[in-house]
């Protein structure tokens, strides 16, 4: 270990309160420090203005803590021989302030979580005018080895508060964790409404073809069973048919006529025909389009399926 790293440590053994918790019990949060290699402790006034309502950082430094109180982040580790810790957030400009610093923004601020912090102050300040000095209580347990530091039990103002705001945290994280919860539900019920209308908008659309072709049917004795010669006859009649729409028309009319439906997936027709899933499903909409097929629901796998349309 370091010279530097023995000192940080020789320094911080002898805090009657951890640094950690006697911020937190003073902003009412956890605040970002860097502590030097002689135990002293370094703010940034950014984090420590936002926690206590101060929305104006820089009129708050000027207006309640003294420049003896605060520095420059390179100025600070500049003079241990540090560097600057890495991160975007620690700028080399960036206003820091001290222990004492960051008590005074307290004392300024009216965030109620800060009001125990305050009392306490008040009442260290009172005792030491009427009695000299104050002292914090010995802790019931003192650690057993030789020459280790007196262990301080916490004031009770202290305790209460960390208390009060750890119970604060941990609501807020239920009603968090609860809010996530309510909006997978809702985004669930939202799909599965999303869905209910799809099956029913293609329903409407299947039910809209069957009417269509109910009207355009003659009148008269019934026709002949088509053959797959005579579906690819009328469908190239129906639209000018390219490449791959006729590649796909041969491929598929034999399966219309022999089992009145096609229920193969694209991707078996891709398979087939030699060609990409999209330019199938799009050779099929043109069949469809110009009503040489129409579509009827779908299989349990999620294919379409398809019927010759008779007109």
């Amino acid at each position: 270990m370091n010279e530097p790293d023995k000192q940080a440590k020789h320094a911080r053994s002898h805090e009657a309160i951890d640094v950690g918790d006697f911020v937190y019990a003073a902003t009412g949060a956890r605040v970002r420090r860097l502590t030097m290699p002689d135990g002293t402790h370094w703010f940034p006034a950014v984090d420590v203005c936002k926690e206590l309502g101060h929305s104006n950082s820089r009129q708050a430094l000027a207006d309640h803590v003294p420049e003896a109180h605060r520095e420059c982040l390179e100025t600070v580790t500049g003079a241990y021989g540090l560097s600057i810790p890495a991160g975007r957030e620690w700028r080399r400009d960036m206003n820091l302030i001290s222990l004492q610093g960051l008590i005074l923004l307290v004392g300024a601020c009216t965030k109620p979580a800060c009001a125990p912090f305050k009392e306490w102050v008040v009442e260290v300040i009172a005792t030491v005018q009427r009695e000299g000095s104050y002292t914090l209580e010995e802790a019931e347990v003192q650690p057993a080895d030789p020459g280790a530091p007196i262990a301080y039990a916490m004031p009770e103002q202290i305790a209460e508060a960390i208390i009060r705001l750890e119970a604060h945290n941990l609501q807020l994280d239920e009603q968090l964790a609860s809010g996530q919860r309510k909006l997978i539900e809702l985004q669930k019920s939202t799909l599965a409404v999303q869905q209910a209308m799809v099956l029913a908008m293609e329903r409407i659309a299947d039910r809209l073809d069957e009417l269509v072709r109910e009207r355009r049917r003659p009148y008269g004795p019934p026709v002949a069973l088509p053959t797959t010669e005579s579906v690819l006859a009328d469908w190239r009649g129906r639209l000018s048919v390219t490449e791959d729409v006729w590649t796909v028309a041969v491929v598929i009319a034999p399966v219309l006529v022999e089992k009145g439906e096609l229920r193969e997936p694209l991707e078996s027709i891709a398979a087939r025909t030699g060609l990409t899933v999209h330019r199938v499903n799009e050779c099929l909409r043109l069949l469809r389009k110009h009503a040489c097929i129409h579509a009827r629901g779908g299989t349990e796998e999620g294919a379409p399926v398809y019927v010759l349309d008779r007109i």
